[in-house]
């Protein structure tokens, strides 16, 4: 093939290349999720599979710019041939609304380039290797996009195929080349037709079929609600039979699901107080008992609520864990209740004691004065209960308590001696030391008492 051929076989490749324009289309790709019943919902682009759930964006409404919900249905009920196949048709039809052309235009120059090329060059078997480098692109390109002006590129393959011949033969025998060909594909993929746009009826159909699919009964009110939303509206032209019919219908569902959930909420209400009183009683038995009625119940209410009696049941497991343990720590407290008993006999004395120097501390922790007959009382009483209480020996429960009521009692001590120290030498200073130690000594006092009245009582849930 002589230059003059081949810069002419450029030119109507490029005429052939430019022949068909598209236009783009600006909104988003419609897909079809097909249900294994027949029925389908419309994807407002892509779907997404997750786990056992399909996710996609579902218009709530018909038009060219609807509102959008995410919905999610179980994947084991999509016929996922049929809604792959779609996807197929749809994704090509976007292609050829937006970026066939724009690719082919591409290809179109490209190719030409390589031809172009072909007739400045000299070397046959260079110009033979172009040839075959723009013959395989062409006969790869429609497989990749759609197949695409596939009848075009038939015709510019004879044309290629025509101009490799000539250039084999012009190369003579002496020359070694490889052709490697690939042949477009004579039959067409099954695909599935585009559906029309989804006309009001339709979309609220689909909304209602979302609202059946919906885990969560939150989700599944919301998406009825939006479906009452629309047959509500009066600038809708839907058949007046159905319309009647399907909003009763949906009202009906409401309704039935928010009676639902009353009596979900009753029973969660009930099984947590009665569990609560029953693991306060430490009543192993008895809290296990409430987790079998939970679930009679729920069965009687025909199994409505998976979710709300899970997270009721983890609930009353908690209290059931609960009293084990308080039923565990009071069986030790009864083991241990003779101890204790004997440690309560032999402090109740010093306690008492200890209560009746609360006027003359008070007294010395406001400053309101402190006679020597009250401070040798106080010093007499001192004595005698840290002198009882080094003969006590606790148990092991009560060694914290103990310790912070001997320490109580060494404050007042030491508040009675800083008080006739201040007395003595006049000083406000040393005064308001000894209110210290006695607010310090009817602080620790009373932590004491409560303290051991805590451990005294059987353990209580907090």
């Amino acid at each position: 093939m002589s230059n003059r051929e081949l810069t002419g076989a450029a030119f109507i490749f490029f005429l052939l290349m430019r022949s068909l324009t598209a236009s783009a289309a600006d909104d988003a790709t419609i897909f079809r999720v097909f249900l294994k019943d027949g029925r389908s919902l419309v994807s407002y682009g892509e779907i997404a599979r997750v786990e056992s759930r399909v996710v996609f964006s579902m218009p709530m409404s018909a038009g060219a710019k609807p509102s959008l919900r995410l919905v999610d249905i179980p994947a084991d009920q999509v016929d996922w041939d049929r809604t792959d196949r779609y996807a197929a048709t749809a994704r090509s039809g976007r292609y050829l609304e937006t970026q066939a052309e724009i690719d082919y235009t591409a290809l179109s120059n490209q190719i030409t380039q390589t031809l172009t090329a072909v007739g400045e060059t000299t070397d046959t078997t260079r110009r033979l290797e172009l040839v075959q480098q723009a013959r395989k692109a062409l006969a790869d390109w429609p497989l990749n996009h759609y197949n695409y002006r596939e009848s075009d590129i038939r015709q510019l393959l004879t044309l290629l195929d025509q101009a490799i011949a000539d250039l084999r033969l012009t190369a003579g025998a002496t020359a070694r080349f490889e052709l490697n060909l690939v042949a477009v594909s004579s039959s067409p993929p099954v695909v599935e037709p585009l559906l029309p746009e989804p006309t009001e009826r339709e979309m609220i159909e689909q909304t209602v079929i979302a609202a059946h699919f919906a885990e969560s009964t939150t989700e599944r009110v919301s998406l009825l609600k939006v479906a009452a939303k629309e047959l509500a509206r009066t600038d809708v032209d839907l058949p007046v039979e159905w319309a009647t019919t399907t909003r009763a219908a949906v009202r009906r569902e409401i309704a039935t699901e928010a009676r639902i959930d009353r009596s979900y909420q009753a029973l969660t209400t009930r099984m947590t107080n009665l569990a609560d009183y029953r693991a306060r009683n430490a009543d192993v038995l008895g809290v296990e008992r409430v987790i079998a009625r939970i679930y009679r119940r729920d069965a009687w209410l025909g199994g409505m609520r998976p979710d709300t009696v899970s997270a009721l049941v983890a609930t009353v497991e908690e209290r059931l864990d609960a009293a084990r343990r308080l039923r565990l720590a009071r069986d030790r407290w009864a083991l241990r209740a003779p101890d204790l008993a004997t440690y309560r006999a032999a402090i109740s004395r010093p306690l008492d004691i200890f209560a009746q120097l609360r006027p003359a501390l008070e007294d010395i922790k406001s400053l309101a004065g402190s006679s020597p007959s009250t401070l040798e009382r106080l010093d007499r009483l001192v004595a005698w209960i840290l002198m009882r209480a080094s003969e006590i020996s606790p148990p092991d429960e009560l060694t914290g308590p103990h310790a912070v009521f001997i320490s109580a009692v060494h404050m007042a001590e030491n508040a009675a001696i800083i008080r006739r120290e201040a007395t003595l030498a006049s000083s406000v200073e040393r005064a308001w030391d000894a209110s210290s130690a006695a607010a310090g000594a009817l602080m620790l006092g009373t932590r004491a008492r409560s303290d051991m009245r805590a451990v005294f009582r059987p353990p209580q849930l907090p």
